[in-house]
Formats: structure tokens, sequence, C-alpha cells
């Protein structure tokens, strides 16, 4: 008779698996890497994108203010939310509580200015941050409305928002229209005398209300 040959079966080891699920483990951890980075890249460019928003917005801003000390034709009257007492403002309208954007400080103020005193210091200058004793008042909804235009609320302090004196249009895509301050002070010239100056400052806002810009440009009509 002739015999059956039955070949043993041979022992399971598994490699191909375990080698499927290091490749796995490996593109997972690949995907990984890669989204992230992506995020990041998509973080990063959004951010920037912010600060030209808001650089562009405080510039804006700078145009506007220098038009309402400049006492310029309105761009469109019939936007403008107030009016000032005259076409320029005088030095006679410059408080320090920066009444409708327009700021005086003392000389001895400016040389005793610290920054890292705390926020209810004396010692500070009107264009700093609110939370160092600056005055630009963040209440927003205690001065003129832009959007839409209002014509409340005149008689306020701390930033003037963009287009309250000239009838600007109001900035699209800004999460807070721009605002600007203007100091005046009185400083030395070259022959000696001291002569007037405006220091305007502005601060633009991107798509978050975090997102800040300031500018500052100084100002000497006898120069």
């Amino acid at each position: 008779m002739a015999r059956l040959l039955v070949r043993p079966r041979q022992q399971q080891r598994g490699v191909a698996l375990v080698v499927v699920l290091l490749f796995l483990v490996a593109l997972t951890g690949i995907a990984v890497v890669a989204a992230r980075k992506a995020l990041v890249s998509e973080g990063t460019g959004r951010n920037q994108l912010d600060m030209a928003v808001a650089r562009e917005a405080a510039e804006s801003a700078m145009r506007d203010a220098e038009r309402d000390l400049y006492g310029a034709a309105a761009i469109n009257p019939a936007a403008i939310s107030c009016t000032r007492p005259q076409a320029m403002p005088m030095p006679s309208d410059f408080t320090p509580t920066c009444s409708n954007g327009l700021c005086v400080a003392t000389e001895k103020s400016y040389a005793e200015s610290a920054w890292t005193e705390t926020p209810t210091t004396t010692k500070s200058e009107p264009w700093w941050p609110q939370n160092r004793g600056g005055l630009w008042n963040n209440i927003f909804d205690s001065k003129p409305s832009r959007t839409p235009v209002g014509t409340s609320n005149c008689n306020f302090t701390g930033g003037v928002p963009l287009g309250t004196y000239t009838g600007a249009p109001p900035i699209r895509g800004v999460r807070i229209q721009p605002e600007y301050l203007v100091e005046y002070f009185r400083r030395r010239a070259s022959g000696g005398q001291e002569v007037d100056a405006y220091r305007i400052t502005t601060r633009g806002f991107g798509y978050s209300p975090r997102t800040q810009i300031v500018l500052q440009s100084v100002y000497s009509p006898e120069q």
C-alpha cells in the first residue's frame, strides 16, 4: 500500500502583520506631523494678515487725524457724527482728560513718565495702553458709533473713532474702528524759541480686537 506523506504544519510567526502595523504607525505619525505643520502655517498666515489689516486701519486713522487737525474739508458731510467748535482745534481745546480726542499734559509729567508704574499712576502719557495709565477709553459704547453712523455721545473722552469729524467711511472687516489721539505740547525749535507741536497717535484693530497696531507722527506747523 502506498503511504500518504503528510508534511508537518509550519508554525505561523505573524511577521507580515508586524511589518504592516509598523508601516501604519509610521504613516499615521507622518500624517499627524503634516497636519500640525499645516495648521501652524495657516495660523501664522492668518496672524500676519490680521496684523496687515490692523496696520492699514491705523494708517487710515492717521490720515483722518490729519484732516481733523488741519481743518480740511469733510470727506462726506452726511456721515459726520460730531463737529468741533472751530474748524481747526485750538490749544485751549486740549485737556488732560483727552476730551474728544484732544490731549495735553504738563512738561513735568512727560519728564516723570514711568512705564513700569502701576496702572493707577499719574506718571503716564496719554497714548500709553489703558492698563498703563493711558487715556484711550476702551468703553467704545461711550463714543460716537460708526456702523451705523450715530450723532450721539459727542462729549466723549479718549480715542476718536475713524470718521467722527471728517465723515470718512468705516473700515469693513475689522472688529473695532481705528482711533486716534492728538497731543498738544510746546517744543523748542532749533533757534531756541518754543513752537506749537502736535503728536498724533493711532491704533488700528484687526479681525480680532487683540490684534492692535500703534503708529505715531509729530507735526509742528511753525517748522
